[in-house]
């Protein structure tokens, strides 16, 4: 473990660049808390076409730009950008696409259907986060993944990129919440997500892409689930129970951040005991 543990945050909305749910507020005031109780931090979300470039400070990073990522069998170029919450003093690592992220729409068009490559973006979001982490040589003691956006990281890490000397020893946080959609990703969603390292049973557990199945993998390929929501779908509920992993229920807003906070340190202390 670094002597100053890091911890990366992974979350498709934060407040004030996108507020869709109560996982933005979330994923604003945890990275500042922790990032305030001594530990090192980077936070990752996708740069939809409804943030503001100009009034939110954003600018592109040359350095960590430049890469391609194929999905389903076609190059799509990887963008980073940045952006600071000057009270927070804390920055803000933006994945952006100009396919995938430039429409002013989030997952719904204007006509509330579902964008059909909702499954391309999602599966973007997550391997550019973590190829950029790798550029960046930044190697997270723990990686915090906020929803089913990100819900494929846990997947990639504990498959693809498992021997990467950068996520090796990472411990990886899935926080379900209820932020779910009701359609399918698609059944080609399976054949798009799979790298060398993941099994046919990993990928059939993806099924169609249905949000309960994403959630479902997440569960089983972290290391620690927080619950964040006091609406949990009983389905879930029963995924969380039968994991048998570290859990950490939901918490009011008056303590979260020092709950989560241990909660990391937990995880941490264990590594370091099996280490030693």
């Amino acid at each position: 473990m670094t002597q100053k543990p890091r911890v990366l945050f992974i979350s498709h909305e934060i407040d004030p660049y996108l507020k869709l749910t109560e996982m933005s507020k979330i994923s604003r005031a945890l990275p500042q808390g922790i990032q305030e109780s001594g530990k090192e931090i980077r936070t990752f979300m996708p740069r939809f076409g409804c943030i503001n470039e100009r009034r939110n400070q954003l600018h592109e990073v040359i350095r960590l730009s430049g890469m391609n990522l194929i999905i389903d069998e076609t190059d799509h170029p990887l963008v980073i950008k940045v952006g600071s919450i000057q009270s927070a003093r804390m920055q803000v690592y933006f994945i952006d696409n100009e396919e995938y992220f430039h429409r002013k729409t989030v997952f719904h068009d204007s006509k509330k259907k579902f964008h059909k490559d909702n499954d391309d973006r999602m599966i973007f979001f997550c391997r550019g986060v973590l190829e950029t982490v790798k550029k960046l040589g930044w190697s997270p003691d723990v990686i915090h993944c906020h929803g089913w956006m990100s819900s494929m990281v846990p997947l990639f890490v504990k498959t693809a990129y498992s021997e990467d000397p950068m996520f090796k020893n990472s411990k990886v946080v899935y926080s379900v919440y209820d932020n779910d959609f009701e359609e399918c990703l698609g059944d080609q969603f399976a054949k798009k997500v799979k790298m060398n390292g993941m099994t046919k049973a990993q990928l059939n557990e993806l099924a169609n892409g249905e949000c309960i199945k994403l959630h479902t993998s997440a569960i089983n390929h972290s290391d620690a689930i927080i619950v964040a929501t006091d609406k949990l779908h009983a389905d879930i509920k029963k995924t969380v129970t039968k994991s048998n992993k570290p859990v950490l229920n939901h918490h009011d807003h008056e303590d979260y951040i020092s709950a989560y906070s241990d909660f990391y340190d937990t995880l941490l202390e264990e590594e370091s005991v099996l280490a030693s």
